[in-house]
This record gives C-alpha cells, structure tokens and sequence, in this order.
C-alpha cells in the first residue's frame, strides 16, 4: 500500500509529540489508545488503529518507569503496532505482539537520550544557581527536541520501509507464527492489566473487581448490551467511585465537625 508524502510528514510530527508527550506537555496523548486512533485517521482506518491502540493500552496499562529503569516504550511500540496493522494488514493482536522489539529500540532510545543528558545536569545546576532561565529552558528544548527526534526517525523510517515491503513480510510470516503473534499479543493485555491489579489491588477493592466481572459478563452476554458494554461499565463505575467519595467526604466532614471546639482543656 502506497502513501502519500503529507501522510509520511503527519506520522513523524505525531511521534515527535508523543515522544515529548511521555515525560512533558500533557503526558496522555502518547497513550496507545491515542496515538492509535490518531495513526488511524492518518492512514485513513481509524477502526484498526483504535483496536490495536486499545489492545496495545491493555498491555502497557501497569509499565511504570522507576528511576532511570525503562520499560518498553509505549510511543514506538503503540505507533508502529497500528503501522503494522493498517500497512501490512496484520490482525490487531499479532501486530501487537510483532511491534514489541520497536518497543524495545524505544527503550533503548529513552535511555540513551538519558545517558547523554546526565553530564549535562552539572551545567543545569550551574544554570540555576546563576538564575539563568534562558539557559535552563534551552536545555530543556534541547532534551525533548532530542527525543523526539530519534523516535520520529526511527518510525518514520520503518514506516517507509513498511509501506513498501510490508505486505511481502507480512506474507512470508508462516501461519504457525501469525498464530502465536496473534496469541501472544491477545495475553500480553491481560498481564498488563494483572501488572496493574498487582500494585493498586487491596481487600477493600476486591468486592468492586467481582462486581465489575460479573457485570462485565451480564453486558457481553445480552445481544443488544454487547455493543455499549464498554460505556455502560465505564459509567457504572463513575457513578459507585462518585458514591465513594461523596461518603468519604462526608464522613470527614462529620467527624471534624464532631470534634466540637474546646476552651482551656474543656
């Protein structure tokens, strides 16, 4: 499949944003359910890339950087699932698990913009103690500018590349293989949302998580409440988390205002 120039420009000004996105700006539009959907409208199948944008989010719902300790970059990985998908005609979930080694070159990219950038804080320092603001915001632009700059060329790249030869790939891939990509891609969304329950999960939670479930499989299993499930449970947990904190809040508001107001010890 063949596209255009402005096209190859809006992929690589998309990565550039959320690459700079991931630890600046907004720090939500690099989210794969965004970039996905965005991909998509550029490509023009806005479908595929909310699909794989979503699957690709499940996966990266519980990765969390820890100190300089990267893991794979959802940027990369993100965008170059929906690429894949869209350009080769990769089902979503083996596309999701074929863009995983350009997650690991984002990785890589992160934590070498990461390495040069550390010699670099003596001089920051230095910069802030003279009060030179200038020269702080300089270097600021010039780390973002720096990442941005490696993720969108390295998409950019294999995106060219994958417009032309994608499809030959995709073809020579043996069905044995589509089939494993295709699972592996399908699981690697429930680990990433068992990584998640792993660090946010206590006992008080749990009676929520059996009720989600179980709502989750009323929905699906009703013809004409399959299509909105989603929105309907989204809604339904707005409305119980609302509940919650309406209680919490009045339940500390009461006991302040029980405490009374004591004179000289009395």
């Amino acid at each position: 499949m063949e596209y255009s120039i402005i096209q190859v420009a809006l992929v690589f000004i998309v990565t550039f944003v959320a690459a700079i996105d991931q630890f600046n700006f907004l720090e939500s539009l690099y989210q794969p359910i965004v970039t996905g959907a965005v991909i998509g409208l550029i490509l023009g199948d806005l479908n595929t890339g909310l699909l794989v944008g979503g699957t690709y989010q499940l996966m990266t719902i519980g990765n969390m950087p820890i100190g300089g300790a990267q893991p794979p970059n959802a940027v990369i990985g993100g965008i170059m699932a929906a690429i894949l998908a869209i350009a080769t005609g990769l089902e979503p979930n083996a596309a999701v698990g074929l863009a995983i080694p350009f997650a690991l070159l984002g990785q890589l990219g992160v934590t070498l913009v990461f390495t040069l950038m550390s010699p670099l804080m003596s001089s920051a320092d230095n910069m802030a103690h003279n009060a030179d603001t200038k020269g702080i915001e300089r270097l600021n632009y010039f780390a973002m500018a720096l990442l941005g700059l490696i993720f969108a060329v390295v998409v950019t790249l294999f995106f060219i590349a994958g417009a032309t030869i994608g499809q030959t790939i995709a073809s020579a891939i043996p069905t044995w293989l589509q089939t494993g990509l295709s699972a592996a891609g399908g699981m690697m969304r429930f680990v990433g949302f068992a990584v998640l329950l792993k660090v946010m999960m206590n006992r008080d939670m749990w009676g929520f998580f059996l009720m989600g479930f179980g709502l989750a499989l009323i929905t699906v299993a009703n013809d004409s409440l399959a299509t909105p499930a989603l929105l309907i449970l989204a809604l339904i947990g707005f409305g119980i988390a609302f509940w919650d904190f309406q209680q919490q809040t009045e339940l500390k508001g009461a006991a302040v205002s029980d405490g009374g107001d004591f004179e000289d010890g009395i």
